[in-house]
Formats: C-alpha cells, sequence, structure tokens
C-alpha cells in the first residue's frame, strides 16, 4: 500500500506506504493528505500526523516517473508539478497542525512536506536532503521558500546547490526540528505534541498558527492589524471565557 489515512479520533495520521522505494511520492500519498485536510474541518480533530510505514519519511519524487515527464509538453509537466504543489498549499490552509514524525530522512518533495509541517519530530541521524541538483533538477514543493524561513542563506544553498545532507542534530540545533528523539521514537514523540494540542483551544490554535504563516509575508503594519483583529475575535469567544476563568481559579481549562 502506497499510503494510507488513519483516523484515530482527535487525531488523522498520514501513514507514507511504497517502503520499497523509501517512501517515494505517490498519488495515493496525495489523495490521503488532502483528505485529510478536508476532514480536519470537523471540530474533533485537533491535529495531523504525517508519518512513514518503512524506515524513511519519504525519499521525494520516484526519478522513473520523471523520466516519463522528459517527453511531455511543458503545460503538461508544470501540471504535474501543480498537483504536488496544491497538496503543499491545501497543508498550508489546513486549521489544524501538522507534526511530522521523520525517520531515516526526508529527501526532495519529502523534506518539502516535512518543512511545509508546524512541529518535526526527528530520530537521531535522520538526513534532511535536497539533492536535486545531482539529476539537473530544481527543488519544487515550496522547498527554496521554506528554507529561506528557516535556514541561513549559506546553508540553504549548500543544501540546495552541493546537495549536502544535513543530519536531524544540526537541524534541532537550528530550531527546525522540534524534538530529537532516539531511532524509533520520533512517532511516540509526534503523539505526545498531538495530545497536547488535542487539550488545547482550537479556535485559538488555528488563529495562531494562520497569524505566524502570514507574518513572513506582510509588513510590520499590516500583521499589527492582522493580530488586533484576531485578538478582537478571540478575546469575545467562549475559549477565551473558558481559558480566563480557568486561570482565575487554577484548574485546567476544559476546551472540549
Amino acid at each position: 500500500m502506497s499510503a494510507r489515512l488513519e483516523d484515530a479520533g482527535d487525531r488523522l495520521i498520514i501513514w507514507n506506504g511504497n517502503t520499497d522505494k523509501r517512501g517515494a511520492l505517490s498519488p495515493e500519498l496525495y489523495a490521503c493528505i488532502m483528505q485529510a485536510c478536508e476532514i480536519a474541518s470537523e471540530r474533533r480533530i485537533r491535529s495531523i500526523i504525517l508519518t512513514a510505514e518503512g524506515p524513511f519519511f519519504c525519499a521525494g519524487g520516484d526519478l522513473n516517473q520523471l523520466i516519463k515527464s522528459q517527453g511531455m509538453p511543458a503545460d503538461q509537466r508544470a501540471a504535474r508539478i501543480d498537483g504536488l504543489h496544491d497538496v503543499i498549499r491545501a497543508m498550508r490552509a489546513c486549521p489544524v497542525p501538522f507534526i511530522a514524525a521523520v525517520e531515516g530522512g526526508a529527501a526532495g518533495a519529502g523534506l518539502s512536506f516535512a518543512l511545509a509541517c508546524d512541529i518535526i519530530v526527528a530520530a537521531k541521524g535522520a538526513k534532511f536532503v535536497a539533492a536535486y541538483v545531482k539529476a539537473g533538477l530544481v527543488p519544487d514543493g515550496g522547498l527554496t521558500a521554506h528554507l529561506a524561513r528557516a535556514l541561513p542563506r549559506q546553508l540553504s544553498m549548500e543544501m540546495c546547490m552541493l546537495a549536502q545532507p544535513v543530519l536531524a542534530e544540526r537541524m534541532h540545533d537550528l530550531a527546525v526540528v522540534n524534538s530529537l528523539t532516539e531511532v524509533g521514537g520520533a512517532m511516540d514523540v509526534a503523539r505526545e505534541y498531538a495530545d497536547r494540542f488535542a487539550a488545547g483551544p482550537r479556535d485559538a490554535q488555528a488563529a495562531i498558527r494562520k497569524m505566524v504563516a502570514a507574518a513572513y509575508d506582510v509588513t510590520e503594519a499590516e500583521q499589527l492589524d492582522h493580530e488586533r483583529d484576531a485578538m478582537g475575535h478571540a478575546t469575545g469567544a467562549p475559549e477565551a471565557a473558558e481559558g480566563i476563568a480557568a486561570f482565575l481559579e487554577k484548574r485546567n481549562p476544559n476546551y472540549s
């Protein structure tokens, strides 16, 4: 099975399969992510975990499929790439946070998927690789945008132009990886993050996710307006009433 979607109550888990190709991209993986983003509109869903069935998170595009693209007209090749980009757009527009649980490594568009997530948990020794240049190709899936936001320009250049792998340990030092685990432990920690999201205020979390994403693309003045509008709405919402009351009463809030 190339991919499957597990409904775990307050969270969805996308399991990337295709293990004989180290979790290379597949139409089934795209479909599972898109379906998860649709189901996430249900209030019971608080997060989505993206992980793999096998020992490698995702090796990116299948070069055998890319070879078939060489004979296509330019507009058809662009349409295939837009299929990937539509998935990335859906992840970024999703109302709940994505958590990546990375074992082994994330390469090419697999790295794009990991960086499109809001939280990254990675096992020690996992490699983050943008090796497009080795095949005479260039990054896609929003990879250059994500790297520019996360890393110094010189390291992004080293990764993209020289295909230099970066270990999870260094990514953790650079605060790109949130949590570093022993091999085999990434999924357990990802579930802990999902537990924390499940206990929090869904609407406030969704608003914060949207605000932080927007902050990279607007001026400070525009972001101040966004914060004003979001805070004005949040102050009058039921979640704030419960959260403030719980704080004053020295109890845990109930956001269910």
